[in-house]
């Protein structure tokens, strides 16, 4: 969109002009009609770039992590994707950062908490736990976990299981833009489980009960793993009963089950069912997201680039870029797990969606 328009800085250069400004630099300043259309765009200009990882690809150098350093020296053995246009940040895409994690059996990694929020989402192998303020929570394949900013928590492997890997997510790159950023070793290295084994799931997982008396407390749920098989057969049930847009097919949002609001404060997640053959109209909005493909094949066109994908891989879709995707089979259906910034664009009032 053009600039030399009425209400847009459209100052042309003299010699005058360019003295004003190396001036005014020396006191570390700035003429804002210099940058003025730069830094208010007539619309997002994402840095980020759309891309995908295939796991095909990650895997085998995710594995060979296990013979090169140990939990205890790398305090978490993750391989991260990095996005060129974000490199300056560890980021994905936007402020979103994602990592695969790798750990052998009986292998454990120290506790620690940040003020960074984080999620896993369940990729191979069995045996794997996590332990988040005392709770210790089983994981098995698909299920997507919670460690709220602030908990202490802590990943191992039972010694009877295999080598598991899953998808770690973060706004690490949010806060430290923030320069709120805070990190803490756990004084014993190691919690002491003070609750029942997936007494989260127990107490909250039924997905419209909840006990009588418990008010929401915290920001984020407390409800800590969302497992597969429930999560899957809702978006089946959804789906059965006619639900759905055009533009995303049968999405359902994964619920802070106390308030009906997201599962953290500054990230949000979703599952998004694709039937047969379906492909989604076009649409962009603002919020960037994570995608990995949980169930099935197929492609996403991202500002017109076709991104072909399969189960593990993962792909991001940046702010404001148009997007749809498709499922490659006729007869099966696809299953896109994401994560998004959603909570942050909708509580700062940012949030816009338009159909392309």
């Amino acid at each position: 969109m053009q600039d030399n328009v009425e209400g847009r800085a459209r100052v042309e250069d003299t010699p005058e002009l360019q003295a004003y400004y190396a001036d005014i630099a020396k006191l570390d300043a700035g003429a804002l009609w210099t940058v003025a259309n730069v830094i208010e765009p007539w619309e997002p200009k994402s840095t980020s770039l759309p891309m995908l990882w295939r796991y095909q690809d990650l895997r085998p150098h995710v594995l060979r992590a296990l013979d090169l350093v140990t939990p205890e020296r790398a305090g978490r053995r993750v391989v991260y994707m990095v996005n060129p246009g974000r490199g300056d940040t560890a980021a994905a895409v936007g402020w979103l950062y994602t990592g695969l994690q790798v750990m052998n059996p009986g292998e454990s990694a120290s506790a620690h908490r940040h003020s960074t929020s984080a999620l896993r989402f369940i990729m191979e192998g069995e045996g794997a736990y996590t332990i988040v303020d005392g709770h210790k929570v089983t994981l098995g394949r698909n299920d997507f976990v919670l460690t709220p900013n602030g908990t202490w928590h802590e990943h191992g492997v039972e010694a009877g299981g295999t080598a598991c890997i899953w998808q770690d997510g973060l706004d690490i790159p949010l806060v430290n833009a923030l320069e709120a950023n805070f990190f803490q070793v756990h004084p014993g290295l190691r919690q002491n489980t003070a609750f029942p084994v997936d007494d989260t799931s127990a107490t909250y997982g039924a997905p419209a009960l909840h006990p009588v008396g418990d008010l929401p407390h915290g920001k984020a749920s407390p409800l800590l793993k969302y497992e597969w098989a429930p999560t899957y057969a809702a978006l089946c049930a959804y789906a059965a009963a006619g639900g759905g847009t055009p533009a995303d097919g049968a999405l359902m949002r994964y619920v802070n089950p106390l308030t009906g609001g997201h599962v953290m404060p500054t990230i949000g997640a979703a599952m998004q069912r694709l039937a047969p053959g379906q492909h989604t109209s076009a649409h962009r909005h603002t919020g960037s997201a994570v995608y990995q493909c949980a169930k099935g094949a197929g492609f996403s066109i991202i500002d017109g680039k076709c991104f072909d994908w399969q189960e593990r891989d993962i792909f991001v879709v940046p702010s404001w870029a148009t997007h749809s995707h498709a499922n490659a089979s006729a007869t099966d259906d696809a299953v896109l797990f994401q994560f998004n910034d959603l909570p942050v664009i909708e509580a700062l009032g940012l949030y816009r969606e338009e159909g392309v």
